[in-house]
């Protein structure tokens, strides 16, 4: 096997002959006890083998094929209504085009994953986990948006078979991520129009057919979906940041997502060479109000310190957003940050304290702790430029209706898509859509409408839609509960159905509460002093929970019970009376009489004698 290593291999040969010619020498003062044949043959078949590996090595070439770098980041910020936001980000670059064959041999790349993206000629590929709701008019942007339950979608090289590598990809993640993503089909599965573009290089411009979208807001977020995720890492959960994903804090709070992205990104300007970049992202909101105490740590929020960096990470940093703290000055940061930058971006500044793990690691466990001087008092939470929500309305089991809601704080008009995903089990009658803003009626600027076939493909309806300033703009739309074949039905059936969120998109003109990455980064610092025309955001709404008709299936049940006691009560008696013989037995009337008759008789015998 060729193997590729770094330069300055010759010092790296020294060393493993010097490593051989030890081995020998310890072989060979443990074999002198031994017999002459045996320890010939041994020192024989030690020696061939120690030299064939030096001769492997000596055939290595002492420049690397493999040109990739790791990178991990933590962002840690407290929010305004006194939770933790903690983000967790670890972006593999490697310097290759999107091919079967690049996947095969990889050095920090994970194999498994690229086998899959090679295998089913996938393009760019999206999923999420998520536990929890994402507050925005109370916490903001997050860097990452993902929907609750599972989510996915991937856009493909062409259309040729995807709906069979679509099937087959996410059986194939559903494997490696320890998830249910292989109920995902052509029945829960759409390809919007505007919703979702590439982010990454394309070669040529590619239309919605190959992109397939799917969700799963039921899909329950467990340590069985974290282990597989810290495999992917280069180093684990042995070394670096990943140290800290301890489980049982992990879970523990009120949102946490995982999240697994690929694409190619372009190199160069003029984006002659493409690298692939792999990013791995974790986020978790921590309640710190709670507590006994409004002190947060890195130790208190993960249960440990860190020990050291990844030593494959060619950065490995911990950010703390410490804007909030300007102006109160109600913490401190222990340690006091080496470097504190300020990011301008889009309008907002904020003030960013960083910690360079690899070299503050050097002196033990390293930790990072807010340590309060006063009690913070909370006040009025400024709620971003656009947010939405979402809920059913009417009651009973036959029919119902859907509204969304969009805030628009800004003030000037925001143009925005609003997709709605409805299974086909809920079908929506597009008659009766209604777009009102403040008692008047507005009119979508673009309309797409595909209708659902029951246990074929879902109610597909995007709209393209202009918020005007200051407003709130309610969309509602009426629809049916379906009753369903007794099979359809889960074990829980009485709890419900899920309904996934809406996703709402746009492109903002203001970067306030705006902390995503832009779509030309593959790190958290590239998201400083990174201001732009506009700043694109997608949020999700709430996911749903729709009670359909329900049959009673704890009927069976009683048909079973009732059944069988009349059949025992009917059984019994005719099965006594066929197989038993009757039998007329002489009663005593008076047993008082026959016993006195008894005595009397007794007596005068005894009197004869």
């Amino acid at each position: 096997m060729r193997i590729a290593v770094y330069p300055k291999c010759e010092k790296f040969l020294t060393s493993i002959c010097e490593w051989a010619k030890g081995c020998l020498k310890v072989i060979q003062l443990q074999l002198q006890s031994c017999a002459k044949m045996r320890t010939a043959f041994a020192m024989y078949f030690i020696q061939a083998l120690i030299l064939s590996a030096i001769g492997d090595v000596g055939f290595v070439s002492c420049t690397s094929d493999v040109d990739d770098a790791f990178n991990e980041e933590l962002m840690l910020k407290p929010l305004p209504s006194g939770h933790v936001y903690a983000h967790f980000q670890f972006t593999t670059l490697w310097r290759t085009d999107i091919e079967t064959e690049t996947f095969q041999h990889s050095r920090l790349f994970p194999r498994g994953l690229g086998e899959i993206i090679g295998r089913h000629n996938v393009r760019e590929l999206h999923v999420s986990l998520t536990e929890g709701l994402w507050r925005y008019e109370k916490w903001g942007y997050p860097l990452q948006d993902t929907g609750s339950g599972a989510e996915v979608y991937a856009w493909f090289n062409d259309d040729r078979r995807i709906d069979e590598n679509w099937k087959s990809l996410t059986n194939a993640l559903a494997g490696l991520l320890c998830a249910s993503l292989n109920f995902v089909d052509v029945s829960n599965s759409l390809s919007p129009d505007f919703t979702f573009r590439p982010s990454g290089a394309i070669p040529r411009p590619l239309n919605s057919s190959c992109l397939r979208y799917s969700s799963l807001p039921r899909e329950i977020v467990c340590t069985e979906n974290l282990t597989p995720f810290k495999k992917l890492l280069p180093c684990d959960s042995k070394k670096g940041l990943a140290t800290l994903l301890n489980s049982a804090y992990i879970h523990n709070t009120n949102y946490h997502s995982i999240a697994v992205d690929v694409r190619p990104v372009c190199t160069n300007a003029a984006c002659t060479q493409t690298t692939i970049e792999l990013r791995q992202t974790i986020s978790l909101v921590y309640d710190t109000m709670t507590t006994d105490s409004q002190d947060w740590s890195v130790r208190k929020l993960f249960g440990i310190g860190l020990r050291s960096a990844c030593p494959l990470a060619t950065l490995s940093r911990v950010y703390v957003d410490v804007t909030d703290n300007e102006t109160s000055e109600t913490y401190r940061l222990v340690p006091e940050p080496p470097e504190t930058l300020i990011s301008l971006r889009g309008g907002q500044e904020n003030r960013i304290a960083v910690y360079d793990i690899k070299s503050l690691s050097n002196a033990g466990m390293f930790n990072v702790a807010a340590v309060h001087s006063k009690a913070k008092i909370y006040g009025v939470e400024i709620p971003p430029v656009l947010f939405a929500n979402r809920y059913v309305v009417g009651y009973g089991q036959e029919r119902g209706g859907l509204v969304t809601k969009l805030h628009n704080n800004y003030w000037k008009p925001l143009d925005v898509v609003l997709l709605e995903n409805i299974p086909w089990y809920i079908p929506v009658y597009t008659h009766t859509i209604r777009i009102t803003c403040q008692g008047k009626l507005l009119k979508p600027l673009i309309k797409r409408y595909v209708p659902g076939r029951e246990r074929e493909r879902p109610y597909y309806l995007e709209m393209v839609l202009r918020l005007p300033p200051r407003s709130v703009t309610e969309f509602s739309i009426e629809l049916d509960y379906l009753f369903l074949k007794w099979q359809e039905y889960p074990p829980d059936a009485n709890h419900g159905f899920y309904m996934g969120p809406a996703i709402i998109t746009s492109l903002l003109p203001t970067a306030r509460n705006y902390t995503a990455l832009p779509q030309d980064g593959s790190t958290i610092s590239s998201s400083f002093n990174a201001s732009r025309d506009g700043y694109l955001v997608q949020l999700r709404t709430e996911i749903l929970l729709v009670s359909l008709p329900t049959p009673d299936f704890s009927m069976p049940y009683n048909v079973i019970c009732l059944a069988c006691t009349a059949v025992a009560l009917a059984f019994g008696p005719l099965h006594n009376i066929t197989t038993k013989r009757l039998v007329l037995k002489p009663s005593k009337k008076n047993k008082l009489v026959s016993y006195i008759r008894e005595k009397l008789s007794k007596t005068k015998v005894d009197k004869i004698e």
